[in-house]
């Protein structure tokens, strides 16, 4: 009842990606990460080699699998997890799902977009691989049933995508974002932010090496600009064969605390606009491959400090958002 924030039927004060598909599907909807092999031009020397400092190779394992097999056992997972879903979320997750041969990707997204169960599309991916042949793809697609491309921002500062290894800068980020965005608005028309055929986010990571928190809160900044359908916040965390383990071995990083890592977010929320949805506002890695933070691994304990760290200060989504 004390709850300032419109987007909201329990205490959350921000825009939670399950009351998200509470009123767009019906109820809660699981995910069902799929693997199809996607390489990446920032690892095969077509704008770079090696990939982002933070990304290890061969964390996930369904590479071989048919798309149907790794949608059947995600959405058994869920089922278990969860009672009377509202649907499955394909999410080609893994690689950068817009790389490639179109024909090949449009393949795999339709494939996808049939399985039962089946109520929207989720594609990861690069901001520097929308061709105008993916961006059509994208659209033919979203036709059909719902899409959201996420796209990895990371960071708005150029520095800091030269230090991580990111492949592009700003500049060309919101080349191919805005290509996209305004492909999306022509689909969509009139419809409500994230209720379109075709949507857009971006991911967000805090803790990058380098960066302190006014960096990050000016990555929210420059975000909230861009009127994103979806914005997903991550942790960095450390990954057992990654340059950025070498790093923190050495002494030469020190993650965020978990303190700092949530007062960070909250003030982030406060930036972005209140009907973005927020699909997602830490992360942790698998737990074979983390090394750091540990306390990553907690969390819902993250998200509890989150709220009430909102609660305490009187702080929601969009609170100061220009």
């Amino acid at each position: 009842m004390n709850n300032p924030y419109p987007y909201s039927d329990t205490n959350k004060r921000y825009y939670t990606f399950d009351y998200y598909t509470k009123h767009r599907f019906g109820g809660k909807c699981g995910k069902a990460p799929l693997d199809i092999g996607c390489g990446c031009p920032n690892k095969d020397g077509t704008c770079g080699t090696g990939g982002c400092i933070y990304c290890r190779d061969g964390s996930r394992s369904a590479v071989g699998e048919s798309i149907r097999e790794q949608y059947d056992h995600a959405a058994a997972v869920a089922a278990r997890k969860w009672k009377n879903l509202a649907g499955m979320i394909p999410y080609f997750q893994s690689g950068t799902n817009t790389y490639g041969d179109p024909a090949r990707l449009t393949r795999a997204w339709e494939e996808a977009a049939a399985l039962e169960g089946a109520v929207m599309i989720g594609i990861g991916t690069r901001a520097d691989c929308l061709g105008s042949d993916v961006i059509e793809a994208l659209c033919h697609l979203a036709e059909r049933i719902p899409v959201t491309v996420e796209l990895g921002l990371q960071t708005a500062h150029d520095e800091t995508a030269r230090r991580i290894n990111r492949g592009y800068d700003h500049a060309r980020f919101l080349d191919g974002y805005t290509r996209l965005k305004t492909a999306a608005d022509t689909l969509n028309g009139d419809s409500r932010k994230g209720y379109g055929r075709l949507s857009v986010g971006i991911h967000l990571i805090n803790g990058l090496p380098g960066e302190n928190r006014t960096m990050m809160l000016e990555t929210a900044e420059i975000t909230a600009s861009l009127q994103p359908d979806l914005v997903k916040i991550h942790l960095l965390h450390i990954l057992r064969e990654t340059p950025m383990a070498a790093l923190y071995e050495k002494g030469l990083y020190t993650p965020l605390e978990r303190d700092e890592y949530c007062e960070i977010v909250c003030r982030q929320l406060e930036i972005l606009p209140e009907d973005t949805v927020i699909g997602r506002i830490t992360g942790d890695g698998m737990a074979e491959d983390l090394i750091a933070p540990q306390w990553s691994r907690r969390k819902t304990d993250v998200a509890n400090t989150i709220d009430k760290m909102q609660a305490a200060e009187n702080l929601w989504q969009g609170k100061a958002c220009k």
